[in-house]
């Protein structure tokens, strides 16, 4: 018996899966709680294991899949870090997006680093480092370092962690831990994002971990990682950036599993994000450039996933510039009225039913602030920021009760992209509960939030809607809209075509049913399958409007859980052989000095004997000390005068194989 857990951002899912037999027993959904993981996490396994009748003793693996990485690095929620740059010049941060995914966060650079064969350039000044660590350690929680051709030579990042942690005792990334591959500064990105992630990753796997152990689960924990594949806790933790995508990578696993279809384009809808990408012969399509999330490219190995921040419970706005009902939807994911009135139902309809009293809504009018923990948040906090929450007098307040001043308005939003802070408003999820599409929480409250909307005016000052029932429709259809170019969008990108293609005219003008003369159709040449609680609401539409095939299957709201049970350990090393001169060959093996050999079948032999040490060892840790290997060998030549003169080359040796199960020694 194997349990299966999903945190995402709005629910916690979790399933338990008999091996045997290829079987769901029992499944549970409980509200995933930001402020406090464990009690969505607790709530889930709870519910799942009442829902089998089976005893928590019975339970052989644990396995969880998230979508906290991905959706903190959509809504800009990552903790403060400070990068570590060593050997480049001061214009690395505007290469590959670095100076965007540092923000506002310190940046210390160093002189330092090697040449592409591993020899070393300048020699790195540790007192230096030290001291520029000193003064910037008490404003991060965490270091990314980053070095000239560490995957060559790792040497200067080795010494530069040892530097920090001396100095700080806090985590450090070295980027030639998460990629053995050229270039830099995209590497530095992947190393700042990670650094960014791993206490929101470490609080997420310490919890599930008290969470089980409370409940008499003695089994090995297994995280998802974003290519779909599975390792043990222990070893994300150091790595948790490559929990990117995990989530959406599960459903990719659970949606092959739940349809058996080799060939589909899959949409995952949550409440933060849609995530879409094609199964192609039973596997998902991995990046071949890395990772894309948030604006951020990254080099880790992750499914070929599309990721937009438009989900059931994206805040709905209006363009007051624009004439009409223009609407926006996300990417921040927002509290549905509907859903906070059922905990909060006097204070929730007493400000809505003062707000349909006004003509002309203000700007926060029909919106809530929630802040979990009040009392420890409020005891926190000084200045403004503490302002914030005395205004609001408790847990839930009315935004535009509290928020009387520019300032406290902005200083909320700073509070809220902190997460200190959580809005409850006007939702998609709240618009399907008033068009009949949806009936989990308080209809009328969503009646309410939606007739207050609907008031806002545009540039011209009319009103967006007659009413709130049709500013519901609105928004539904344009869910649906965005889903549908999301959807084709993804297709273009596979097929080669720029994603931008979407918005052609032709195909805009199918899409609003304006063709009279011409007839254009769209498609896919797999079907379309909607996983996610709301997958059932929306997805039949969606396919509807880009005429697809559409699939839900039956236990669509917890694919990811599914997905994360059945899945494999994978993992990859890899060692660059290079010629820096005639009848001389380097071997560069991440974490270890350079080795020359006269010969090539030397110098890859001895690569592939430690590689498949450092495999075996990483495997190991990982939960699968049982595996089978594959080894390829990618050759670089160039043509001398009608002789073939080797450039460089690249070993890889992948391994595959199922977790262990408690007391199963394989």
């Amino acid at each position: 018996m194997l349990l299966g857990i999903d945190t995402g951002g709005t629910y916690t899912d979790a399933v338990i899966y008999d091996e045997a037999t290829t079987t769901i027993v029992a499944k549970a959904k409980a509200p995933t709680t930001h402020h406090d993981l464990s009690i969505g996490i607790c709530g889930a396994i709870d519910a799942v294991l009442a829902a089998s009748g089976l005893p928590a003793a019975r339970i052989e693996l644990v396995s969880l899949s998230t979508t906290l990485a991905t959706n903190a690095l959509v809504e800009g929620k990552g903790r403060s870090v400070c990068a570590v740059i060593i050997g480049f010049d001061g214009d690395v941060l505007e290469r590959a997006g670095l100076g965007e995914a540092l923000g506002d966060d310190p940046v210390v650079i160093v002189a330092g680093g090697h040449d592409p064969y591993g020899g070393e350039v300048a020699a790195l000044d540790t007192e230096r480092l030290a001291a520029e660590i000193a003064a910037v350690a008490n404003s991060v929680e965490a270091f990314a370092v980053t070095a000239q051709f560490s995957v060559r030579n790792a040497a200067h990042e080795l010494a530069a962690a040892e530097v920090i942690r001396s100095v700080t005792g806090k985590p450090v990334t070295m980027s030639h831990h998460l990629s053995a591959r050229l270039n830099g500064p995209k590497r530095a990105v992947t190393a700042v994002l990670n650094a960014r992630l791993i206490s929101i990753i470490d609080e997420l796997v310490r919890t599930t971990e008290t969470a089980l152990l409370q409940r008499g689960v003695h089994a090995p924990l297994m995280v998802v990682r974003g290519d779909g594949s599975l390792v043990s806790a222990a070893f994300v933790r150091e790595r948790p950036i490559e929990t990117i995508l995990s989530g959406p990578a599960a459903s990719l696993v659970g949606a092959a599993h739940l349809t058996g279809l080799a060939n589909a384009v899959i949409s995952d809808i949550g409440g933060t994000t849609t995530d879409i990408a094609v199964l192609r012969e039973g596997e998902p399509i991995i990046s071949e450039d890395g990772a894309t999330v948030g604006g951020h490219q990254t080099m880790v190995a992750a499914v070929a996933m599309h990721t937009l921040g438009l989900g059931g419970d994206s805040q709905v706005r209006h363009d007051e510039r624009a004439a009409g009902a223009v609407l926006w939807l996300g990417p921040r994911r927002v509290i549905p009225i509907c859903q906070l009135a059922l905990e909060e139902p006097t204070l929730v309809h007493s400000m809505l039913d003062l707000h349909l009293t006004y003509f002309n809504p203000g700007e926060f009018d029909g919106t809530l602030l929630i802040a979990e923990n009040y009392e420890q948040r409020l005891a926190s906090l000084a200045g403004t920021e503490r302002a914030v929450l005395v205004a609001m007098g408790g847990r839930v307040a009315s935004a535009a009760k509290a928020l009387t001043s520019m300032q406290l308005r902005r200083v909320m939003q700073r509070l809220v992209q902190r997460g200190v802070l959580q809005l409850a408003a006007f939702t998609p999820t709240d618009a399907a509960h008033v068009v009949g599409l949806q009936d989990t929480y308080d209809r009328s409250a969503a009646v309410k939030a939606a007739e207050i909307f609907s008031r806002n005016r545009d540039r011209m000052g009319k009103s967006l809607a007659s009413d709130g029932h049709e500013l519901s429709q609105i928004t539904i259809d344009l869910l649906v809209r965005r889903s549908a170019e999301a959807v084709l969008s993804a297709a273009f990108t596979h097929d080669g075509l720029p994603s931008s293609a979407v918005h052609l005219p032709v195909i805009q003008a199918v899409f609003d049913r304006r063709l009279t003369v011409a007839t254009v159709a769209l498609g896919l040449d797999a079907p379309l399958i909607g996983l996610g609680a709301s997958a059932p609401t929306y997805y039949p539409l969606v396919a509807e409007l880009m005429g697809a095939e559409c699939c839900v299957p039956a236990d669509a709201d917890v694919a990811n859980a599914i997905g994360a049970v059945v899945g494999r350990v994978r993992l990859s090393v890899e060692c660059v052989i290079s010629a820096p001169e005639l009848g001389t060959y380097k071997a560069h093996i991440a974490g270890r000095e350079p080795r020359s050999f006269p010969e090539l079948e030397d110098v890859l032999a001895c690569a592939s004997v430690q590689l498949a040490a450092q495999l075996e060892a990483d495997m190991t840790a990982a939960g699968a000390p049982v595996f089978q290997t594959k080894e390829t060998w990618q050759e670089n030549t160039v043509d001398l005068n009608g002789l073939e003169m080797f450039v460089d080359g690249l070993l890889t040796l992948t391994a595959s194989g199922r977790p262990q199960l408690a007391g199963h020694a394989r």
